[in-house]
């Protein structure tokens, strides 16, 4: 069985949960963030191809 997370009467407990998850959630893209910046300037062509990728999937977009 699977263990819903516990809530407590006057919220605290979710507040605090949810302000942890917030700031895990913040660190974790900083470092993705950092990681994507790192392979563009480890590899530059492939990130050139990429942008390149992204813009044309941009153009073709319909709104």
């Amino acid at each position: 069985m699977t263990q819903q997370p516990e809530q407590d009467t006057a919220g605290q407990r979710t507040e605090e949960s949810d302000a942890a998850r917030r700031r895990r959630r913040a660190q974790f893209l900083r470092e993705l963030n950092e990681a994507k910046e790192l392979r563009d300037r480890v590899q530059p062509r492939r990130a050139r191809a990429a942008r390149m990728r992204q813009q044309m999937r941009m153009r073709t977009f319909r709104w």
